[in-house]
């Protein structure tokens, strides 16, 4: 893929960028380099600082800069507004919290025979973001605030078809007070990973994309004996269950589908609906799906903007074609529509079974499979049947229900009777193919830091200690 802005509502490409040369792309890394030795010794408060400037920025470029995203990557106008806010509020939860969470935590000093002992977080050096075009700015910021705030230094290689939100992103910490080279922009392709992350002064890596671009990233950094942290999409089940409130879940279920145009990687994808309500939840779902307006993403009027990539609607309108082709019944939509930009009808797709693409695979569109059960336990079964487990929806209003789907749906997050989502306060990742480590919360900001243990004796022998090495 070139390195360009693409509109996709019209396929017109805007701007295009030459990727950098090996001797940027090593200066790039040596400025973030030598920006971490003086990164690490500013204080918390000086950092926070700057990122609450960085807050303001965002809050005052709004427009400006949700309008750069819809160009790029065809998420609706409101929606990109919605998400240049979200970040300007992870970083004031960063700037605020990032001195408690950094603290030295206190050990037992008496069971360790020590005079002190603590555990100090301190930051590892620069760390190399490989981000998607779903979310140029959230993705990002979610890495960038916490990493920065812990006195990392960050490399980014953005998706090819997000360009400007790239440059701005290194804009707008430069222009925040982040010294040079603190947060840098790397436009190279997807080729130049392996060189990047086999740099020595390149400490660790994290990654949101496909299955095959972690496993990459994972045999590189594996090679190379660096941290990394991975999330890698999911299949989400949204599961619906008789004591629902169906009005609200089938309106929930429209959003969560639906929502950044269906390129979500916590989009609910499969809806796992017990029989007793499935023909009631299936009519005022399809019913609301299909009259979602389909349009230009400035409008405000319009629900659903064009997908990002002609390729990645052909890839769902493939996938649907696939299960029509074998049986399955269309509630809504379905076709794909002529004319110029990348747009797909938000549509429903039941009677899927194994054998076809829908049921199995990740569907990163407007797209909603549904899957017919007879009980609790089929539910749990169907839901958490695939190798992905990042998200996860529950809709039932009997509490044993409740606490049972908590423990018994395999994802990395949970959602009971609302839509799935991430906040700066909660840990936010996957298990089984959708990744491992966690971004947001404390464990995020520490996911890239040295967890140091510190045991400082009192000078003089101390009965019993060294007496075991390990």
């Amino acid at each position: 893929m070139s390195i360009a802005t693409t509109n996709p509502a019209t396929g017109q490409v805007l701007t295009s960028y030459d990727p950098m040369s090996d001797a940027q792309l090593d200066a790039a890394i040596e400025r973030a380099d030598l920006a971490f030795h003086d990164l690490r010794r500013t204080t918390v408060a000086q950092r926070g600082r700057w990122l609450t400037a960085a807050a303001d920025l965002l809050d005052a470029e709004r427009d400006d800069t949700a309008r750069l995203m819809t160009t790029e990557m065809g998420k609706t106008y409101a929606a990109a507004q919605a998400e240049v806010t979200k970040c300007a509020s992870a970083c004031r939860f960063y700037a605020a919290h990032a001195e408690r969470m950094l603290a030295d935590e206190p050990a037992d000093a008496r069971a360790v025979k020590a005079a002190r002992a603590f555990v100090r977080y301190q930051p590892i050096g620069p760390v190399l973001a490989v981000m998607p075009w779903n979310f140029p700015l959230w993705q990002v910021m979610r890495f960038a605030a916490p990493a920065l705030m812990a006195g990392n230094t960050g490399l980014l290689k953005h998706a090819s078809n997000v360009p400007q939100t790239a440059l701005y992103l290194e804009d707008l910490f430069r222009r925040a007070g982040f010294g040079e080279g603190c947060f840098t922009t790397l436009l190279v392709g997807s080729d130049a990973v392996d060189r990047i992350l086999s740099d020595p002064r390149v400490r660790a890596a994290t990654l949101t994309g496909s299955e095959g671009a972690g496993r990459s990233i994972a045999q590189i950094a594996g090679r190379e004996l660096k941290k990394t942290v991975l999330e890698l999409g999911g299949s989400d089940p949204f599961v619906v269950m008789p004591s629902a409130d169906l009005d609200r879940a089938a309106e929930v279920a429209t959003t969560a589908r639906c929502q950044n145009n269906g390129q979500s990687c916590i989009a609910a994808k499969r809806f796992v609906v017990h029989t007793d309500v499935f023909d009631a939840f299936a009519q005022r779902f399809a019913a609301n799906m299909a009259a979602l307006r389909v349009g230009d993403p400035m409008d405000p009027a319009t629900d659903v903007g064009p997908l990002a990539s002609e390729r990645g609607r052909d890839e769902i309108d493939a996938q649907v074609r696939d299960a029509v082709e074998q049986g399955a019944t269309v509630l809504c939509g379905g076709e794909k529509p002529t004319g110029p930009g990348w747009f797909y009808p938000p549509t429903v797709v039941t009677d899927l079974r194994p054998e076809m693409r829908m049921w199995s695979e990740e569907v990163f569109g407007p797209v909603a499979g549904l899957f017919r059960v007879s009980s609790y336990a089929e539910a749990v079964e169907v839901a958490n049947g695939t190798a992905f487990g990042l998200g996860a929806n529950a809709w039932t209003t009997d509490p044993q229900e409740q606490e049972r789907f908590a423990t018994d749906l395999d994802a990395g997050n949970v959602f009971v009777n609302g839509m799935t989502t991430s906040f700066p306060e909660l840990p936010f990742g996957g298990v089984k193919n959708s990744g491992y480590g966690r971004e947001l919360s404390a464990l995020g900001m520490r996911e890239f830091c040295n967890t140091k243990t510190v045991w400082v004796g009192r000078g003089e022998a101390t009965a019993g200690a060294g007496a075991h090495a390990e």
